[in-house]
């Protein structure tokens, strides 16, 4: 693993940029780079495949990731504690004991984002 700086999360606000993990999937450049320097592609691509079996009813889905040594539960939402789906994950390096994403449906993609770019 990368010397990851989680610290760096918050300076991302906004997106200068998408970029496409699958048809109707996108991240933002702090997505990207959470992805690429925490090597956690694995978690976008878990958040894609959870959305799209969700569905758009909710425009918004909240997603908290929580590690516990070697082990993270994922846990999608629609941001008012209704929870739609809950997944184990049983190993995971991923460096961050907490984080938090949030998915936005734009009519045509679900945007991955940090909450910071909301």
């Amino acid at each position: 693993m990368k010397n990851f700086d989680a610290s760096q999360l918050s300076h991302f606000t906004g997106t200068e940029r998408y970029y496409r993990i699958s048809r109707r999937h996108l991240l933002t450049d702090g997505t990207k780079y959470l992805a690429e320097e925490a090597e956690c592609f694995w978690m976008m691509d878990a958040v894609a495949s959870h959305l799209s079996e969700i569905g758009t009813a909710d425009w918004f889905v909240l997603v908290r990731v929580t590690v516990q040594g070697t082990r993270a539960t994922m846990v999608y939402e629609d941001g008012n504690g209704r929870e739609h789906a809950r997944q184990e994950i049983p190993f995971t390096d991923f460096p961050i004991a907490e984080q938090t994403l949030y998915a936005c449906w734009d009519g045509e993609h679900w945007v991955i984002m940090l909450p910071s770019e909301y």
